[in-house]
């Protein structure tokens, strides 16, 4: 069995826990070794990219003055933004003129989805990423040597989905549908344009990209709910581009909430080249496919709750279990590059090793789980705490930690600022530590 990120067709299936401890800087978005965070699953895999081979201010109830929660806010800036924001001068404080029709048919009526359809389906995008190939002949090309024309055409490489978040063309996306590509074109509500990548953030698999809407015309943004209030059985429907087939809706109920893990993309050689840390998954029964990833999970309201990103499958397809990132952490990330910010995690600033039988035996160790600070560096929350080199973090938040991961993630769904609070083992004395978490941008 394995897991993809649900992008679209890709031209690899990128794949694998890695199951190991390793010492690293944590600045939780630092790269780390995984078995995963998801019970049971042998390997995770985002159902990523396609290989194509062929050559308006918030108004909706239920907004108003809606933050982000604590997976990850941004700035933490209000989400009630001004009603009159400009390409020129865009603010993500909130998802202007997001769309305000109230779903009023009760959850168990047939015609929820068709309700809840016509509402959302105008937000969602369908994302097609283009690369350059060396080439001769017509196209978007340029250059020449000789008496021969040599082009660098664009050939479509990947297939995905986006979310309007703000009237006038920022559109939420996964990080993996465009990484790699050199141009992007949007399929919004029939019409077609060129996006540009305003910002990613390659550690949270998220991006936000940018159409320019044609003078005195809007795009229809999103409402956005809140992922906290998800419940396990509540009803949800995914919408995106399955295998390229725009505008497709799949309904479901959230299967499971609060999944995480790490997963590192390798080069040709095996060498790690990113590392992705999911945090609290949502996981649901509704289809989630290739194509999909960086579409829409909504609720009965017709609220986004969550970004499509993962799928778990034998065959690389939609096998009942996909996942999304909920949309209180998805919308801080992108709040924060739409207001032109590098965005930050949450950082305790140390070092960490995973502790095994074998390593705390070989040094003498108290205890034969956890994690083991190989280095606490100066001026950083853990510092400040009092932890030391040598301890050994074996409870965070009340939650048994038995390997690096588990402490990135853990750490990864704080915001900076936050009070954690961890049991330690020093030299077999057993100690209650309480820190504030800083940022991986300090």
């Amino acid at each position: 069995m394995t897991e993809k990120k649900s992008g679209g067709f890709a031209k690899s299936f990128f794949g694998g826990f890695l199951g190991c401890a390793l010492a690293l800087a944590l600045a939780v978005g630092g790269v780390a070794a995984a078995n995963g965070g998801l019970s049971g699953l042998s390997d995770l895999v985002k159902s990523g990219k396609w290989d194509m081979s062929l050559p308006a201010a918030q108004e909706d109830a239920g907004y108003e003055g809606y933050q982000p929660g604590t997976e990850g806010s941004g700035s933490g800036t209000d989400a009630q933004g001004s009603d009159n924001q400009t390409p020129s001068s865009p603010s993500a404080s909130g998802n202007e003129n997001a769309s305000g029709t109230t779903i009023l048919i009760s959850e168990d009526s047939v015609a929820l989805a068709e309700v809840v359809a016509e509402k959302c389906l105008p937000s969602v995008v369908a994302v097609d990423v283009y690369t350059k190939s060396s080439g001769y002949g017509y196209g978007y090309g340029y250059g020449a040597w000789g008496s021969d024309t040599a082009s660098e055409e664009l050939e479509l490489y990947s297939q995905g989905s986006g979310v309007v978040v703000t009237a006038n063309g920022y559109i939420m996306t996964n990080y993996h549908v465009i990484q790699g590509g050199d141009a992007i074109r949007i399929t919004c509500e029939g019409e077609e344009y060129d996006a540009e990548v305003v910002g990613s953030d390659p550690s949270s698999d998220l991006a936000v990209l940018k159409i320019e809407v044609p003078a005195g015309t809007t795009v229809t943004p999103m409402a956005i709910g809140n992922s906290d209030d998800l419940k396990s059985g509540q009803w949800v429907m995914t919408i995106g581009s399955p295998f390229g087939y725009e505008q497709s809706v799949a309904t479901g109920i959230v299967s499971a909430l609060g999944r995480s893990t790490i997963m590192t993309d390798t080069d040709y050689s095996g060498r790690s080249t990113l590392t992705q840390l999911y945090v609290n998954l949502i996981q649901t029964d509704a289809s989630i496919n290739p194509g999909n990833s960086g579409g829409a999970m909504v609720n009965a309201k017709g609220e986004l709750v969550g970004i499509n990103t993962l799928i778990t499958s034998y065959s690389g397809n939609y096998s009942g279990v996909g996942f999304a990132i909920p949309v209180n952490y998805a919308w801080g990330i992108a709040k924060q590059i739409i207001d032109g910010q590098t965005p930050t995690h949450a950082s305790l600033g140390v070092s960490l090793i995973t502790v095994t039988s074998s390593n705390a035996s070989r040094y003498h160790m108290s205890v034969t789980s956890g994690v083991y600070l190989s280095r606490v560096y100066e001026d950083t929350g853990a510092a400040e705490a009092g932890l030391l080199e040598g301890d050994v973090i074996t409870h965070f938040e009340g939650k048994a930690i038995t390997s690096a991961t588990d402490l990135m993630l853990a750490i990864r769904s704080h915001m900076p600022g936050d009070e954690v609070t961890m049991t330690v083992d020093r030299e077999g004395q057993t100690l209650t530590i309480t820190a504030t978490l800083g940022s991986d941008a300090e």
